[in-house]
């Protein structure tokens, strides 16, 4: 999980030593200029002033005015100290609300080109389309080069998204979320192809956060009821290796571990379309065809163990009951 951490490191000590040059070379600049704007000051200026009740209404103005500013300044860092204090202390490196820009920011280019060093990718999320297919996406690419990638979806036919769906607004079906959640299995399976080691498993419940875990930073939203995961706030935490209990990117890491060690979420076979269920000790007791099907009409109460629906991939890419 620090596969990151070298490359991070170095780009914060340039900055660090850049920022304090320059802070070195305006303090130099300011103290040896500070005898020739005294002398402009009281030798050319101030006579100028004396003469001119206009220009010193003026000055009294500007001065005023700029001493408002500084103070105001100051005054609004002063109050912010806690709120800097805070973030420091969870360790929150960026966040965004739902509404996303067309163009990125610099902070959000850096941001998606240090995770896409990461070799590791750890997913727990809803459907995975808004992460894997979604153009707008600022993490597909950082997936892309990842090598391992483990991956949490919610089991199409389980009473967790019964009850996401009937929270959602009517435009948002068992069917939209089906399509998605078959889109993001042929992604995954196309990067199983091109050489990624990928594991992807269903988890039962509904959904609470959506946790993106690449390398020393954690991706983190809420689903909250009856709203899009991609409209609801973004934040992402980093790890802090010399500090690691502080900032709460290790409490989301866990939970994700947590989730995915649960015996009773069914790990996904790419090879035979079968969910595979294992008991407490990791061995396999049963498989069960994937339950996709592609109709709201049709969607199942609670199916029985030992029935068998296949996954289609074509394009209209309906289920069938075998």
């Amino acid at each position: 999980m620090r596969s990151s951490a070298r490359p991070q490191g170095l780009l914060a000590s340039l900055r660090q030593i850049l920022t304090h040059g320059t802070i070195t070379m305006l303090a130099v600049a300011v103290a040896f200029s500070l005898p020739e704007a005294a002398s402009y000051i009281l030798y050319q200026w101030w006579p100028l002033v004396e003469r001119d009740q206009n220009l010193l209404l003026a000055t009294e103005i500007c001065t005023a005015s700029v001493l408002v500013l500084l103070f105001n300044f100051a005054k609004i860092m002063w109050g912010n100290r806690k709120s800097v204090a805070m973030v420091e202390l969870i360790a929150l490196e960026y966040a965004r609300n739902g509404r996303r820009r067309r163009s990125l920011s610099r902070r959000e280019r850096d941001m998606v080109r240090w995770m896409s060093t990461a070799r590791d990718a750890y997913i727990l999320t809803l459907t995975g389309y808004d992460t894997f297919i979604e153009n707008r996406s600022l993490l597909r690419d950082a997936l892309q080069s990842a090598y391992e990638i483990r991956v949490m979806l919610i089991n199409p036919v389980g009473k967790g998204m019964r009850r996401r769906v009937a929270s959602m607004p009517p435009d948002i079906t068992l069917l939209s979320y089906h399509k998605e959640i078959e889109a993001s299995i042929a992604c995954l399976a196309e990067l199983r192809k091109a050489g990624r080691n990928i594991t992807l498993k269903f988890y039962e419940h509904e959904p609470f956060w959506k946790v993106i875990v690449l390398g020393d930073h954690v991706w983190v939203q809420h689903f909250h009821a009856g709203f899009e995961v991609k409209h609801q706030p973004e934040f992402v935490f980093a790890l802090r290796p010399s500090s690691p209990r502080e900032g709460l990117y290790v409490p989301f890491y866990m939970h994700f571990l947590d989730q995915w060690s649960q015996p009773g979420n069914p790990e996904y076979d790419f090879e035979s379309n079968e969910l595979i269920y294992r008991d407490d000790a990791g061995n396999e007791v049963r498989r069960a065809a994937l339950d996709l099907p592609l109709s709201g009409a049709a969607y199942p109460a609670d199916p029985p163990q030992g029935t068998n629906f296949v996954l289609h991939r074509g394009n209209g890419g309906a289920g069938a009951a075998m």
